[in-house]
Order: structure tokens, then sequence, then C-alpha cells
């Protein structure tokens, strides 16, 4: 099974696999580790990663790029304009006011869902895996930003289904990093000690995250996350482009704000020159030719010129710094160290703000491109049960506070509960105790007040009934945050109670204290990877669980004498019957906000088969027209160099004129036919220029043919005459055994001299009359013939009966005194290092 981690970016993206050798970064059909995030959709085939890089100036409008931020998303979304800001394809709304990317494929106009073009990308991503591994490639983790909701992460779920992938887990980038950071450290603290405190900021193109991890040994903590969604390095290249864009128009005056072409050129170019002005404290020249109504345009910024532009952008950085350690009740002075990872944290001036907020030298020990994407094919090497990874537990934490709400009944209001608060680990399952005499729902939304929709789904818990006695029916509720991150109702169960005189009672599930009104309680179950057995931890107390619900259902309970709530219970009560509780499952109809449903994901699987199909035949054909144009160029300048000698004058100019013609053909009628047409042109120039290859190269293999067979005869030959001699070797072959060999040798020898008299007869542009290999198979059939014959065994001769035995068998007794005497082998012990 192979295991992979996919590092998706904005910008670019990396691929690790696990080997039994370790992690490693692989690289692309170009030789390239990083693999941008681009997708380029041509008029007969899509362009995707390197390939499309080239394709963002000249196919601007069916090239796509920043769009992995634009996945679950709704167009109404403020979120959506920032990015499309950095986009140059054309995004509309659809019908179901999601964002549709607009492009041309195969001649006609489409629109796209974001989750297709991501597909689209992760698809090229698998192939570069399955070309590193030799093999299928279908699991993996794929890293995703820690800021990503529930309908992201859905979303980025069905893109990775629509490519044909199993993602095992949606990891968090700078998880990922800790991760990657810590499984490989042998000095972590014993879970008894102190853990070490380690920060990793993760800066990349589009976004910056924050995390505060704790280690100890065989564990990772996150304890902390922080972000700024909107501040990458792509916010300080606008900035240079505008600064330019600026004092060309005042200087050259000329506008690339205007035309799309220039923009990207001058975007392109401000982002080359940031990076050098990283490395360089002098001015740094830009130098565009053509720019813009035929102008060349020049100028210069020095690095202090782009920190003032970026000022605002640079105090904007301490912000989530500062918030992980409010968030995990951390000083600097409780770090160990400060890790940075991210293209963007190259910058001085960012470095600079980190080493302000925290206090500590900036730690490079991880790769500052790589990380995420190892840490991932970590993650995924020990989800997978082909790989034995040393035992290293990874503790998340949500991104987002997660409330829900319900109708304690049809006449009062709803009641909230804050289920999974800040910082809550996960993967992570609650179990709520509901009190219904009917069918409810439970709605589910975030607590923060970030979100412009903070609703994550609807959940309706069917076919409630009240018990035999007309009362409320105890509903069990359980609810997770898997192990993506993404929040769920997994199971409701009804809880019956049956009585019964005479039967031993089982233990009911705390019943004790809780109000049998229509409110809820709360159990929790502690964050297990999914299918592992949770482990019970204490009860949260009744009054977070209940709320307001709880006062109504209360004052139920003291009317009817049945509660447990602090009211006393009549001394003349009965003693308890005894019961047995009887648990039946409940349907559960969710309604989630994002994902694709099974219909529409099916829909898109096929799309993306369809669309790979076309990519495959569209290979083929070009790889047909580049054989048919190689097989010209190769054939015109051999017919006159190395092959001129094999064709005949006449031949020659008439072969010449049909690569003339073909060659015209190609760039003529011929650019875009189908595949067979190529295979079939090649062929008709194959049926000229293969005998021409054919004579060349039998005249430089015939001539070592024939030496190989004359050779062979001579050895024979040398055979027979040690056999005329009494050679004692071949004293015991008979008359007509050597009589055989001497007839196959003759033979052999007319054979290869007639064949040398009708070569000397031939031209060299005449084909030959026979192939250099009849000539081996020649001397084979000679070997075959001769060597059973002369290397036929003496017979053996029987010794004389009356004879001695040369030598005495020692007796059993000294053969066992020289075995004991013999020293005992050495030996070693080898000790495995099972890590």
């Amino acid at each position: 099974m192979s295991v992979i981690g996919l590092d998706l970016g904005n910008q670019s993206c990396f691929v690790a696999v696990a080997r039994g050798g370790g992690i490693e970064t692989v690289a692309n059909e170009y030789s390239d580790r990083s693999t941008p995030s681009i997708v380029s959709l041509g008029p007969k085939q899509r362009f995707i990663g390197s390939a499309a890089k080239q394709q963002v100036v000249t196919n601007f409008k069916n090239t796509a790029t920043n769009f992995r931020n634009l996945l679950g998303l709704k167009f109404s979304d403020p979120a959506v304009a920032h990015e499309l800001r950095f986009s140059n394809f054309s995004a509309e709304e659809t019908q179901d006011g999601d964002v549709g990317i607009h492009m041309e494929y195969l001649g006609e106009a489409c629109v796209f869902k974001p989750e297709q073009v991501v597909a689209m990308l992760l698809t090229q991503l698998k192939k570069v895996g399955e070309m590193n591994l030799s093999g299928k490639v279908s699991d993996c983790v794929i890293s995703v930003p820690c800021f990503f909701d529930d309908r992201q992460r859905r979303a980025l779920l069905d893109a990775a289904a629509t490519a044909g992938l199993n993602c095992l887990r949606l990891m968090n980038d700078t998880t990922a990093t800790a991760l990657a950071y810590g499984i490989y450290k042998q000095d972590l603290p014993a879970p008894e000690e102190k853990p070490r405190n380690v920060v990793f900021v993760d800066m990349g193109n589009s976004a910056l995250r924050v995390t505060l991890a704790s280690f100890i040994k065989g564990k990772l903590k996150v304890l902390a996350t922080a972000w700024d969604s909107k501040l990458g390095g792509r916010d300080f290249d606008e900035r240079i482009q505008k600064h330019f864009n600026e004092e060309f128009k005042n200087k050259y005056k000329v506008d690339a704000s205007t035309k799309p072409r220039p923009r990207i050129r001058l975007s392109q170019e401000s982002e080359k020159i940031k990076k050098l002005m990283s490395a360089n404290t002098t001015p740094i020249p830009m130098n565009i030719e053509c720019f813009m109504d035929d102008k060349d345009v020049t100028a210069k910024m020095k690095r202090s010129e782009m920190e003032e532009l970026c000022a605002d952008l640079l105090a904007r950085l301490e912000v989530p710094m500062k918030k992980v350690l409010t968030d995990s009740g951390l000083s600097p002075k409780d770090l160990y160290s400060v890790e940075v990872v991210g293209g963007s944290t190259r910058v001085p001036a960012v470095r600079d703000a980190i080493k302000r907020v925290f206090g500590l030298e900036l730690s490079t020990t991880l790769n500052q491109d790589e990380a995420v994407a190892r840490g991932c094919a970590l993650q995924c090497a020990m989800l997978s049960p082909t790989f034995k990874v040393r035992e290293f537990k990874v503790e998340d934490v949500v991104s987002y506070p997660i409330r829900l709400t319900w109708k304690p009944s049809c006449e009062e209001e709803e009641a909230e509960m804050d289920v999974f608060p800040p910082r809550q680990a996960y993967p992570y399952s609650k179990m709520l105790s509901f009190f219904r005499r009917e069918p409810f729902f439970i709605h589910a939304q975030y607590a923060d007040g970030g979100h412009t929709d903070p609703n994550i789904g609807r959940y309706t818990i069917a076919k409630v009934v009240p018990t035999s006695e007309g009362e409320a029916s105890k509903v069990k509720v359980k609810v997770r945050v898997n192990i993506h991150g993404i929040f769920n109702v997994t199971s409701a169960v009804l809880v019956e109670k049956i009585t019964a005189e005479d039967a031993a009672a089982e233990p009911e599930d705390s019943t004790a204290g809780e109000p049998s009104g229509e409110a809820a309680t709360s159990e929790t179950q502690n964050g297990a990877p999914e299918g592992d057995q949770p482990m019970d931890v204490d009860e949260t107390p009744a009054t977070e669980a209940t709320d307001s619900a709880s006062a109504p259902a209360a004052a139920a309970e003291d009317a009817s004498g049945n509660g447990d709530d602090g009211s006393k219970k009549s001394e003349s009560e009965p003693p308890k019957k005894k019961v047995k509780v009887k648990s039946h499952d409940l349907p559960i109809d969710a309604r989630v906000e994002g994902g694709s449903t099974h219909e529409a994901l099916t829909r898109l699987i096929e799309r993306e088969n369809e669309m790979i199909s076309q990519d495959r035949l569209e290979k083929e054909r070009a790889d047909a027209k580049n054989a048919v144009e190689e097989y010209v160029y190769e054939m015109r300048e051999k017919i006159s160099s190395t092959l001129s000698d094999f064709i005949s004058g006449p031949d020659s100019e008439k072969f010449s004129a049909a690569l003339t013609a073909c060659e015209d053909w190609l760039y003529e009628e011929g650019e875009e036919v189908s595949r067979q047409i190529y295979v079939d042109k090649l062929g008709e120039l194959q049926k000229t220029g293969e005998p021409i290859k054919m004579r060349a190269r039998e005249s430089s293999e015939r001539q070592p043919a024939f030496d190989t067979l004359g050779k062979t005869i001579v050895h024979y030959r040398k055979i027979l005459s040690l056999c005329g001699g009494k050679d004692e070797k071949y004293e015991h072959l008979s008359a007509d055994d050597i009589k055989s060999v001497a007839g196959h040798v003759e033979a052999k020898q007319v054979w290869m001299h007639e064949r040398m008299a009708e070569v000397a007869k031939l031209n060299k542009f005449d084909n030959p009359p026979f192939l250099s290999t009849a000539i081996l198979t020649e001397k084979t059939a000679l070997e075959n013939l001769c060597n059973p014959v002369v290397n036929k065994p003496k017979p053996k001769v029987e010794p004389p009966k009356d004879a001695k035995p040369a030598e005495t068998a020692p007796a059993p007794e000294a053969a066992a005194t020289a075995e004991q005497s013999q020293p005992a082998p050495a030996t070693a012990n080898i000790d495995a290092d099972l890590d």
C-alpha cells in the first residue's frame, strides 16, 4: 500500500512519500519538488502544475490561480471578493449560491466549482506520487489551513474523492509541521516532567498561521492556534506592484491595472524583486521589456522602501502571535523555541517581527517548504497498517467553538449549549441526553461570531415516541468532531425502561439527578481516533448542560413528585421497582451546510474521469504527431550522411521529397488530426525508411557474425586434429563420432562460403538475401550438433576386485575425538533497533 502526504498550498504544492528508508519529498515530471497550484484549460487538454505555469500570461482567461481558499464558500461571502483580487479568471454565482469559475474547455464555455479545480490539481499530485512509487496511490493525508471550517473541509474531502483519493485525515498544516518536528526528537521530556513548549509560525502565500504546541515523549498536544487568513506573501507583492504601477504611470504614461496581461507580468516581477530584496540590502532593479504600448520600463527599490510600504502589514503580524500566548496562558519565558516555516518567513522584516513578540532567536531546523508535506506523510504512515511507526499521539484542537440549539417544547423558546468550547481537543465525542415525547431537531452553529453564515447543519431525530405512561422518553445523542475536524451527529438512541418485578435489575444509565422534562444533559468521551473505543471521562455539570431549559423541567418534576432536583420526596413513597433498560437506534436526517450529495459527487467523479480520458487521448495523439515529426527530421539528416550509401540516388531523391511533403502536411492540414492518421503517416514513411536502416545495420553486423561462425568452425577443426593425433582427452571417441563432427563442420564451412559469395555480389543499397541473425543461428546449430559428441564423458574404469583400499577409515572413537577437538564457531549477538 502506497503512503503519501500532500501539502496543498495556495501557490505551490509538495508531495512526500513514505518508503522503507523514511519520508522523502519527491519531484514531479519536471524534476522539481514544488508543483505550482495552477490549472489551465486548453482547447484540447488540461495543463496542470508546472505545465500550466507558462499559461498564466498567454492563456490567463482559462488559467486558474489562487483558487484553494474558495473551497466551500458562498459567492456572497466577503472572503470570496478578497480572493478574487488575486485571480485572473472570471467568477460568477451559481444557482445554489456557490462560486462558479468560468473557463473554456474543448471550445465550450464551462462553469467549474472550486472542488473540481482542486480535484484537477490533486489528480496531478496523485500522478507525481504514482510516478515515484511505481504503483497506484489511494490513501493519503492532505494538509488544510487551520482556519478552514466545516464547509471548506467537506469541500476538500469531495475534491479528494473526485480525484480518486482516499483521504485518511485532513490535517491542519501547522499540526503537520509540529509532527514533523517532534517525532524525530529523542530528548523530549518524560510524561511526568514539564513539557517542552514550541511555537510554529507558518506564513505562506495567502495566510499567516501560528500554533503553540507542547511535547512530551510520545505525544504532541496543540495548546492554541491563531491566524490571519488575509495576510500572506501575496499582500506584500501587491504593495510592491501598486508602487511600481504608480511610478510607471508617472514616468512612462502606462497603467498596468487596465489590462490583464501587463498586470500579471508586473505581479510576477514584483514577487521576484521581493525575494531578491530579502537577500540583498542594495537597490534591486526591475526591467520589463515591451511592457505596454511597446515600451520598456525600468525602476528600482530598496528593502527599506518595501518595509515602509508594508508597515501596516508588518504590524498585523503580531496580533495572532500574541493571541496564542494569551490563549495558552504562557509567556515567552515558557517557550523552548520558535520554529518558522513557509516562504514568506524569509522576509527579514517578518522574522524581526516574530523575534520581537517571542523574544527568542528563530529556529529553522525544519525545511521551510517541505515540512508540512513530510508531516502529512508521517501521519499517513501512522494511520496505515503497512508501516510501523514510533508511537506518537497527536492531539489537535478545534478551530472554532460549536454551539447546539434546540427547542425544549413547541411552546418554549430555543435552548442552547456550547458543546465544543474553544481549543477543545479532537477527535472528540460527547453524549447528550434529551427527554422528548416527539421527534425534534438539533441545530449546530459556530459560536464565535466571526462567520458570515455560522450555520453548520440541522439534524432531525425521528421516530421519538413517549413512554407507555405518556411521559417523555430519554434520547441519547452522540455528537463528534471527527479526525478531519468536521462536526457531525453520529448516533441517536431511544432508551426504553421496562418494569420487571421479579427480574434482576440492570444498572440504569445516569437516571439519578436527571430531569424527566424536555431538557438535555451531557456526557463526554475523549478524542480517540475514529474506530477506537472511546474512554469515559467525568460528566460536565448539569447546569452547563441543561441551561435555561432545566427550570420548567424541574418544576414539572416537583409537581409530579418524580424529580430529584432538591425537593423532598413523600415519606410514604413506595420502594422503587426493578427496571430493565432497552435501547433503540433512531434515524437521523442530517442537512449539513457544504459538501456534495452522493449523486452530485458521482457526477463530479464521472466528469473528472472524462477529462482524464481526454487528457490521455490528447497525449497519445500528441505523441503520435511528435513521432512523425521526429522521424522526418531524423531520416532527412541521415540519408544525406550515415545512410547515404544504403539508398540509391533516385530512391534518395524520391524519399527526400516524401519527407518534405510530410513536413509540410504536418504544419498545414495535418496540424490537428486524429492519432490514427499520424500512425498511418508514420507507417508510410517507415516502409521506405526502415529497409534503409536495416541495410545499414546488416552491413555493420554481418561481418562480425561471419567471424563468430568462422571461429566456431576453427574450434571444432582443432578438436578433429587432436582426435587424429590420438590425444588422450578424445581417445574414447569412436570413428563414427569423429566422422559425424567432421561432416557437420564441413557443411557449415560450405554454407558460410556460399553466403559470403552472395554478399560480395551485392551493392550496399540492395536488400540482403539473409540477415546476420541467420548466421548466428547456423553457429548455434553447429554447437548443438557437435558439443554433445566432443564433450562425451569417458567411460568409468572398474578397479580390480582383489585390490586393497588406498586408505583405511578411522575408528568411530577416533573420529569422535577428532570432531570434539575442533574449535567452536564464533557467535555474535545483534541488537535490532526496533525504532
